[in-house]
């Protein structure tokens, strides 16, 4: 099953993707219905009346996630472009969720804040059952599916922070959708090319296979720590090619499209709008 949130006639509600249709589900976006539970989803789809799907406007599937957990230097071309051991335990940091941004939305910032804003293609888990100190045997049990997501970044706020969270938090900064693939779709996410291009240009061409720490270890790490809720986002690192490490560095700019790209997911894309004044 294929899941999205969208809006139609001044309301947004979850959906089931049928072909070109939509299966209104009777939740606001997919974090009320990951904690309905798969079953009680197949049972609202089956009695929703379909809208077509080029009438609506996909948002975010989860617009306020609980918690976005990032993990960073999970890819290990990523590490090799940078010169970097790769880490023998998952770097986590935070993404707030003002960040969250629709497929289609404009990213947008500040130039007297940053000048050095990046990409960062990116496979995203979301939680569907509560959990803490789940075993890696156990992982999967707590999936709800999978999604595309960019991990916006402004390096220079990075670097100056010594730390990540300013620089991945910023309004717009995490694009994500556009849909959810759940696990009976998608059983294993490893194995998935995950590419993404900005105007046209491919920047990142990489394989989930190349994740340090796969999903379920990531799952077991985290839940180690902190409780897992439905809804909750792990979005699990970018491999090689951002603009920062390339010769010479690309940087986004007003006007450049960037498209994120994962193998049995789709396609996330979004303009950089103008500066913020």
């Amino acid at each position: 099953m294929r899941l999205l949130t969208f809006s139609f006639q001044n309301q947004t509600h979850a959906g089931a993707l049928r072909g070109d249709e939509i299966l209104p589900l009777p939740w606001a976006d997919l974090k009320p219905a990951a904690y309905a539970g798969y079953d009680a989803i197949v049972e609202a789809a089956a009695a929703a009346q379909p809208i077509p799907l080029a009438e609506v406007v996909v948002q975010a599937p989860i617009r306020r996630p609980g918690k976005i957990i990032a993990v960073g230097l999970n890819y290990r071309d990523h590490c090799l472009e940078q010169g970097l051991t790769p880490p023998d335990r998952p770097t986590l940091f935070t993404k707030f969720s003002t960040s969250v941004n629709r497929p289609g939305g404009e990213i947008r910032w500040d130039p007297g804040l940053t000048q050095s804003v990046d990409y960062e293609a990116e496979l995203a888990v979301v939680i569907g059952r509560p959990g803490s100190r789940i075993s890696v045997e156990q992982a999967y049990e707590y999936v709800f599916g999978y999604t595309c997501l960019n991990d916006i970044t402004a390096r220079d706020l990075q670097r100056m922070d010594k730390q990540w969270v300013r620089g991945k938090s910023l309004d717009t900064f995490c694009p994500c959708g556009p849909v959810v693939v759940c696990t009976d779709e998608m059983p294993d996410p490893h194995g998935r090319r995950i590419r993404s291009w900005v105007n046209g240009e491919l920047r990142q061409d990489s394989n989930t296979d190349q994740l340090i720490h796969n999903v379920a270890d990531l799952i077991a790490f985290c839940s180690q720590a902190f409780t897992l809720e439905p809804g909750d986002i792990i979005t699990t690192g970018t491999p090689g090619g951002v603009g920062e490490h390339r010769q010479p560095q690309a940087f986004l700019r007003p006007g450049d499209e960037i498209v994120v790209e994962i193998d049995g997911i789709g396609r996330l894309v979004n303009h950089v709008g103008p500066y913020l004044s």
